[in-house]
């Protein structure tokens, strides 16, 4: 605040205090604004598709599949038309992504429609990703992971495995997806090691050379 109203609220406690409130509020409205109603309403969508498919209501799961990958769409362009872009929607919309189709997963298998080991290689090429990410944070300055064209290409043929057993076809897409979502966790391991590597050779300059 560089305004003298904005210099007079923060030498004044009282002021700063009654004004805590409002802030708080202003605050609130940014992030709940369209684009991240839509990604909640997204969220909101998993448990009704994932009933939908342990029913066995097949179409019905398709289309409340369809209307949540719909709201993936338009919550990125509502986002960008509207410059409603924060950054608890940059958090908050993978997140979504990956409950809708971990989600689906599990139902598919739990229905008996897709093999429990391709749930277990989906689920274990993101877990060893976010394992990793996380051991490289601690480790290094490198706090980026842009996703690859390799991962950008697993989750669509995901989604496609998704929708094929959705529609009863399941045994089409499965070797694919597996293939594509083993390939994506060797592609970002071969990604990352150069980068991991640089990172821990900048590191000790870095101490030798910050102030003591």
């Amino acid at each position: 605040m560089s305004s003298p109203a904005g210099q007079t609220l923060l030498r004044c406690p009282a002021l700063r205090d009654a004004a805590a409130p409002a802030l708080h509020s202003f605050q609130m409205m940014r992030w709940l604004n369209a684009a991240n109603l839509l990604t909640i309403l997204r969220v909101v969508l998993v448990p009704f598709v994932i009933l939908a498919i342990l029913d066995g209501r097949h179409t019905l799961a398709l289309a409340l599949f369809a209307g949540a990958a719909f709201t993936d769409v338009l919550d990125g362009a509502v986002a960008r038309r509207f410059r409603l872009a924060t950054p608890v929607g940059a958090w908050l919309d993978p997140v979504a992504d990956k409950c809708l189709l971990s989600g689906v997963f599990l139902a598919l298998a739990s229905a008996g429609t897709v093999p429990w080991w391709l749930v277990f290689l989906i689920f274990g090429r993101d877990f060893y990703i976010l394992a990793g990410a996380a051991i490289i944070m601690s480790l290094t300055p490198l706090r980026r992971f842009p996703p690859s064209i390799w991962g950008k290409l697993s989750t669509f043929v995901q989604i496609v495995t998704a929708v094929a057993s959705m529609a009863g076809h399941s045994s089409a897409m499965l070797w694919p997806c597996a293939a594509c979502t083993l390939w994506s966790g060797i592609h970002y391991t071969w990604r990352t090691l150069p980068e991991w590597r640089r990172a821990q050779r900048v590191l000790p300059c870095r101490r030798w050379f910050s102030p003591h």
